[in-house]
């Protein structure tokens, strides 16, 4: 019988200490996906490409033009994507509490969405539709 008991007791204990990590791990988290103000700055913020990685993980080397680029938010819902002589410019929004930024490109009625998958004052990473994924730094 007291063999018995040990065996609960120990089973018992592991549930508990199993449970206590799951708790701790899902409520402690750090928010990652922060506010608008965050993306755009007070007036304007400009965050250029760090780091890009496919779908399934492994890393995408930057080509020249893209390590040139930069994507400009404003506060008023407008930004500008620009490098090499080219500019594009449109609306975005984002949706904190879904984590998503949608970009409409001027003179397109479709628009780009990604998932927000970290944003801080300083970075910002944003997953495709593919998986893919985009890491970014704030200048």
């Amino acid at each position: 019988m007291d063999l018995n008991f040990k065996n609960v007791k120990s089973t018992w204990s592991f549930v508990m200490a199993l449970l206590l990590l799951v708790v701790m791990s899902g409520c402690g988290g750090k928010e990652t996906a922060g506010t608008e103000s965050m993306l755009s700055g007070g007036s304007s913020k400009t965050w250029k490409a760090e780091k890009e990685t496919t779908a399934s993980g492994d890393k995408d080397k930057l080509t020249d033009a893209e390590e040139e680029e930069t994507m400009q938010f404003y506060s008023d819902g407008r930004f500008a994507m620009g490098g090499g002589g080219s500019l594009q410019t449109g609306t975005y929004s984002y949706d904190q509490a879904g984590k998503r930024l949608s970009l409409t490109f001027e003179g397109q009625s479709t628009s780009e969405n990604f998932q927000v998958e970290k944003l801080t004052e300083k970075e910002m990473t944003l997953v495709a539709g593919d998986g893919s994924k985009m890491e970014m730094k704030a200048e």
